[in-house]
């Protein structure tokens, strides 16, 4: 074999190791992006608890937000639009949908937070945008969210002066849902 031909060789196994690479960060990348939204509040994400530190003084604005993707017929919406908590307290308020077909339909809720920098003080407890949920023709539905946002907000430079948190969701149609229900 030549010089010139193992060179080639090299290369190209450089490449395929390099494309192979590429696509594994590929299918890593979701979970990665997701796992670092998570820690870090980034976009708006949320935090999952398990339980609420307790109330402390002063009061912040929470507004409730619903949408649906065009593709999934059901109607969304926050039974209330605002309520005004004490930082650390847990709060539960709920989202009611109706399916408008004749038949069951998946959807899954996709959450975020506005301002931002308050994804990484509002934390859920319990969630219906945790799992997907399914609902049967015609079928209406009750769905809690439990939070609380924490009191550190009041302690960041950059969210000490914020008044209101908008959680907003918007439902997506789950073509292939995992469980049936």
């Amino acid at each position: 074999m030549t010089s010139l031909t193992q060179k080639n060789r090299a290369v190209g196994m450089r490449a395929a190791l390099f494309g192979l690479a590429m696509l594994g960060l590929a299918f890593a990348s979701v979970p990665l992006y997701r796992a670092f939204c998570q820690i870090t509040g980034f976009g708006g994400t949320t935090q999952k608890a398990e339980a609420a530190p307790g109330a402390v003084a002063g009061q912040v604005g929470v507004r409730f937000d619903a949408n649906i993707d065009p593709r999934l017929p059901w109607k969304f919406v926050p039974e209330q639009e605002t309520v005004r908590i004490h930082p650390g307290a847990r709060t539960t308020i709920y989202y009611d949908a109706t399916n408008y077909t004749a038949r069951s339909t998946t959807g899954q809720a996709i959450f975020n937070v506005t301002p931002e920098s308050a994804g990484k003080y509002f934390s859920k407890i319990e969630c219906f945008c945790f799992t997907e949920q399914t609902l049967k023709p015609g079928q209406s539905v009750r769905m809690p969210v439990v939070f609380f946002v924490d009191p550190k907000l009041r302690q960041d430079p950059d969210t000490r002066s914020i008044d209101e948190i908008t959680l907003s969701y918007t439902f997506y149609p789950v073509e292939n849902p995992e469980t049936p229900r």
